[in-house]
């Protein structure tokens, strides 16, 4: 099994640590019924009753890498920056303790989509990471949850590069006011082996592979893909 090594560089409390992904699942989630009306049965049209808690591919992607989780409190309010002009407002960051939060000024990524009028923040991660060689680490906002925070994306070579990576982070509603409790994961981090790709168009042989693989799929009412494909994945 190959090896992240996350290093506490800030002397943050270790109750904040990383954390696998499968330790915090989303509470939507645990509460969704597997089944419609709790039944496992036929839909009556060929299909199941199953709901999102039954899609594998939903499954694997939350429970995909370590959380990197904020180790103090944020609070988050609206100030008006202009005395002139007090309906405009732009979000106003405060925090108890550690320094958790830097800008970068609007003209650094003008064009972003994601960027908006007012500086954008970005959050000091107390975390080292190392990978074994030729294994890179994509990070990425938390799936399938209700982020305030969301993180830009980014891949780092974490095998050569191993000092803390730096979270850049918008709101998902510019008009946010509220506190974000320490504890909430703010990236989810997936280390992967860096090769080396060629894209092709499929043939016939392909096309007829597909066909195989989606009959195949067809001859389950239940669990179909995780029985049948689905490998598993483990993030310890």
């Amino acid at each position: 099994m190959a090896e992240i090594i996350f290093t506490n560089v800030l002397e943050v409390p270790e109750i904040y640590q990383p954390i696998p992904t499968y330790k915090l699942i989303p509470d939507w989630y645990k509460n969704t019924d597997s089944y419609i009306s709790g039944e496992k049965v036929p839909s009556g049209d060929g299909g199941t009753s199953a709901t999102i808690k039954r899609c594998m591919p939903v499954f694997d992607v939350m429970n995909f890498g370590y959380y990197l989780i904020t180790h103090t409190d944020v609070w988050v309010s609206q100030k008006a920056d202009d005395p002139n002009n007090p309906e405009v407002k732009t979000p106003w960051y405060e925090w108890p303790s550690f320094g958790v939060i830097q800008f970068h000024p609007v003209n650094q990524s003008p064009l972003h989509p994601k960027v908006t009028s007012s500086p954008t923040p970005k959050w000091i991660n107390p975390w080292g990471i190392k990978t074994p060689k030729g294994y890179s680490t994509l990070f990425i906002a938390p799936v399938h949850r209700d982020n305030v925070f969301v993180a830009l994306p980014g891949v780092v070579d974490t095998d050569n590069y191993d000092a803390p990576v730096n979270i850049i982070f918008t709101l998902s509603n510019p008009n946010f006011s509220g506190l974000v409790p320490a504890g909430t994961p703010i990236a989810q981090v997936i280390p992967f082996k860096r090769e080396s790709w060629n894209m092709k168009i499929g043939k016939e042989k392909d096309k007829k592979n597909i066909f195989n693989t989606s009959t195949l799929l067809k001859t389950k009412f239940f669990d179909s893909y995780k029985s049948q494909f689905r490998q598993a994945k483990e993030y310890k």
